[in-house]
């Protein structure tokens, strides 16, 4: 199923399987996410500026191809 300008603003998404789905040119300013799967996802090409991220499992998450938990390591460090 492919949908092309739609607006879903304001929608809340409880329960729903979007394993595989594809999102290209989605504006997800100021959305928030609770309980969300997101591992094995790649995101290309992203804003994240002030994205914030609290309480989350980083295993095997890279930034620019480096491991995020070396980088927090790193910081730690300092």
């Amino acid at each position: 199923m492919k949908e092309e300008n739609s607006s879903l603003a304001g929608s809340t998404f409880t329960n729903v399987d979007l394993r595989q789905a594809k999102f290209d040119d989605v504006n997800l300013r100021a959305a928030s996410f609770w309980n969300v799967c997101l591992a094995e996802a790649k995101l290309i090409d992203v804003d994240l500026s002030n994205v914030a991220i609290a309480n989350a499992n980083l295993t095997g998450m890279t930034i620019h191809g480096i491991l995020v938990s070396d980088l927090l390591q790193a910081f730690e460090k300092k």
